[in-house]
């Protein structure tokens, strides 16, 4: 059984070289992943056996191997491999951060294995493992983000490389897709258009699917999600505008001052005046 670092314990994150998680090991090459979440960045040739399958993969790949997997490191010149290992605790912060470690790059029904290339090996030892370390040193929060970030980048970059048809085939990727669009367009025409009807009408669903996708990737209504944008937008201008409170009404869209003070009043508790 591999024994895990005081990192992973700590943290649920860990970033190691193989040589020195097989000396970890007892020198033994063979582990099980755990109920962890591996992505190993190979920067020499090794052949990696999953579940008594042997891969071989090259350098300049990224593997991305899912929980619970029996897995044996091949023979390397320079162990020129890096592990990065998480635990879900560790990674799932958002509905979008579920997707993503419970999608086909872990969990594939082809192969126990999903491999990736990335573009510049010598770019990836630097720009990522340096830059890494440089983080460990200087402070543990940041360090816990960076990783995060880190994994978030690789994982997106191997989408890249997962037929286009099998990512809309999985409804959850739609929803994401539709959701992000929402708030972009929402982002663009919260002053103008403020009922779901429009913003389903530009992203040519209905109303109810708009809803639903909201309530699964936000756990809000597509109204709510409207409703916050405004509120906050609202706030931030009486708050930091010179403007009276007419001039904000009328800039943010809404038909005179006493709709917008009732609107502000029923979110926040409020009047406009009390917040200026």
């Amino acid at each position: 059984m591999y024994i895990i670092t005081d990192q992973l314990k700590d943290n649920g994150f860990s970033i190691n070289r193989l040589d020195y998680i097989i000396k970890r090991n007892n020198n033994k090459r063979e582990m099980n992943t755990l109920e962890y979440f591996c992505i190993y960045i190979v920067l020499e040739d090794i052949t990696l056996t999953v579940e008594d399958v042997a891969y071989g993969i090259k350098a300049g790949n990224i593997a991305f191997v899912g929980p619970q997997k029996k897995i044996v490191f091949g023979k390397t010149k320079r162990s020129d491999v890096f592990a990065i290992v998480f635990s879900s605790t560790f990674y799932e912060r958002s509905t979008k951060d579920s997707l993503f470690i419970n999608s086909q790059l872990f969990f594939n029904y082809n192969s126990d294995v999903f491999v990736a290339p990335f573009i510049n090996i010598e770019q990836m030892r630097v720009v990522f493992m340096e830059r890494m370390e440089s983080f460990q040193r200087k402070d543990k929060s940041l360090y816990i983000s960076a990783a995060h970030n880190a994994i978030e980048r690789l994982i997106l970059d191997a989408f890249l490389h997962i037929p286009t048809e099998e990512i809309k085939n999985d409804f959850k990727f739609d929803y994401m897709y539709y959701v992000n669009r929402f708030k972009v367009i929402l982002q663009r025409d919260y002053k103008t258009a403020k009922k779901v009807s429009y913003y389903a009408n530009e992203l040519s669903t209905s109303s109810r699917r708009l809803t639903e996708m909201t309530e699964y990737m936000l756990g809000k209504t597509a109204k709510q999600v409207i409703i916050e944008k405004l509120v906050n937008e609202c706030i931030k201008a009486l708050k930091f505008s010179n403007c009276t409170i007419s001039e904000v009404s009328y800039e943010l869209g809404f038909s005179d001052e006493g709709n917008f003070s009732n609107f502000i009043k029923k979110h926040t508790g409020k009047n406009p005046s009390e917040m200026k």
